[in-house]
C-alpha cells in the first residue's frame, strides 16, 4: 500500500473497474454512507475547457481548432486525431492527468478539513494513467466481461463490437485485481451493499492508523 497522504487521518481511496463493471454505482452506495466522491472524468473535463495550463497544453498539440469559437473543447477532432497518432493521444494524456491529479488533491485536503474520514477518487483510468500510486488504498469493482459488455450494448446502444473495441483501450481487468487492495463483485449474485458495508470500515479502520 502507498505512503499515506499527508493530510492527517483523512485517506484518500481509488476506485476503478472496466467498462461496464458498475463502478459508478458503486460510488453512488460510498455516497449513501457520507463518503465524497470525486468524478476524475467528469473533472478532465471541465479542467480541459477551464483550466488556462491545459488549455495552452492542448492548442500546442492540436492547434487552435482543438477549441470551438465558443470555448468549448472541440472533442470529435481532437478524437479524430488522437485515433490515429497515439502518440498524440499519450501528449494528451500527459497534459490532462497531473492537472488532474493536482485538482483531485485540493479537493481532497477540503473534504478532509469538512472532517471526511477518506475520500474516493473515480476514474475509469485510475491504473493506467498512474494515479493510483498516490492513493492510499485502491478498490477495483469487477464483473464478468460477458455482462459487462450486454451492460454496455444495453446501456449506450452500440455493439459487441465496439464495447470490445473500447475494452481493448483498457488495462485488463486481471491486472487490475492484482494491484487492488479490495476487490467488489458486481455479477448480480453476490451483495453490493454487504461488500461495500465491509470495505467502508475496512478504511474507517485504516485511517485510524494513521
Amino acid at each position: 500500500m502507498p505512503t499515506p497522504s499527508s493530510t492527517s487521518k483523512c485517506l484518500r481511496a481509488g476506485i476503478t473497474g472496466g467498462i461496464g463493471s458498475g463502478k459508478t454505482t458503486v460510488c453512488r452506495i460510498f455516497e449513501s454512507l457520507g463518503i465524497p466522491v470525486y468524478d476524475a472524468d467528469y473533472w478532465a473535463k471541465w479542467l480541459i475547457v477551464n483550466d488556462a495550463e491545459v488549455k495552452q497544453a492542448i492548442t500546442g498539440l492540436f492547434g487552435p481548432e482543438a477549441y470551438l469559437p465558443d470555448g468549448q473543447y472541440n472533442r470529435a477532432l481532437v478524437a479524430g486525431i488522437v485515433f490515429r497518432a497515439p502518440a498524440k493521444l499519450a501528449a494528451l494524456n500527459a497534459a490532462v492527468h497531473p492537472a488532474v491529479e493536482r485538482h483531485a488533491r485540493t479537493w481532497h485536503d477540503e473534504q478532509a478539513r469538512k472532517g471526511a474520514p477518506y475520500t474516493l477518487k473515480e476514474a475509469a483510468l485510475l491504473v493506467e494513467s498512474g494515479s493510483h500510486q498516490f492513493l492510499d488504498a485502491l478498490i477495483v469493482v469487477t464483473a464478468p466481461e460477458a455482462l459487462r459488455i450486454r451492460r454496455v450494448m444495453a446501456r449506450d446502444g452500440v455493439s459487441e463490437e465496439a464495447v470490445r473495441a473500447r475494452m481493448a483501450n483498457q488495462m485488463p481487468e486481471p491486472e487490475k485485481i492484482r494491484l487492488a487492495d479490495h476487490v467488489i463483485v458486481n455479477d448480480g449474485a453476490h451483495s453490493l451493499l454487504r461488500q461495500v458495508w465491509a470495505v467502508h470500515h475496512a478504511l474507517l479502520e485504516a485511517s485510524k492508523q494513521v
